[in-house]
């Protein structure tokens, strides 16, 4: 199974009194998604499952990626890492699932895919991590594919 975690770009910056599921991309953060979802479009497979939190900066950033996509609330700004596992089917899902989500759920769940001792991995915003579990000698691993930054697209 390949599960690819990108973080929502650059956002808004979050006042006192906003609702945080409402902050919008700034315009360095559109065109971040915009650039990594060029490239994800071409690497992605026809039929990856594109699951987004429903915070608009994580939609928005997921819309410029072109493909049909469902909200879901397990992924919202205070979602779990039981509960992202869950939904992606971790390990077993059959198909390339691509979540675009937060921190620091998208950096906790990398630490612990990865065994890790730190509890969480810093995620930039709008960069993607790639990771694929497979079966090697009889062991279950994780294997980092790649890291992408919209800055080095």
């Amino acid at each position: 199974m390949d599960l690819v975690l990108w973080r929502h770009a650059e956002a808004q910056d979050w006042v006192p009194g906003c609702n945080d599921l409402e902050r919008s991309l700034t315009p360095r953060g559109e065109k971040q998604a915009a650039r990594m979802a060029a490239w994800l479009d071409r690497q992605l497979p026809e039929g990856t499952r594109v699951l987004v939190s429903p915070a608009r900066r994580a939609e928005q950033t997921a819309l410029a990626l072109g493909r049909k996509y469902k909200l879901r609330d397990e992924i919202a700004p205070d979602g779990s890492v039981a509960q992202l596992l869950e939904l992606v089917q971790w390990p077993h899902g059959r198909a390339t699932t691509l979540v675009v989500g937060h921190q620091p759920v998208l950096g906790q769940v990398i630490a612990q895919l990865l065994g890790m001792q730190a509890s969480e991995c810093a995620v930039r915003k709008g960069a993607v991590w790639w990771l694929r579990h497979r079966q090697r000698e009889g062991a279950a691993q994780t294997v980092l594919l790649t890291v992408q930054s919209p800055e080095v697209l």
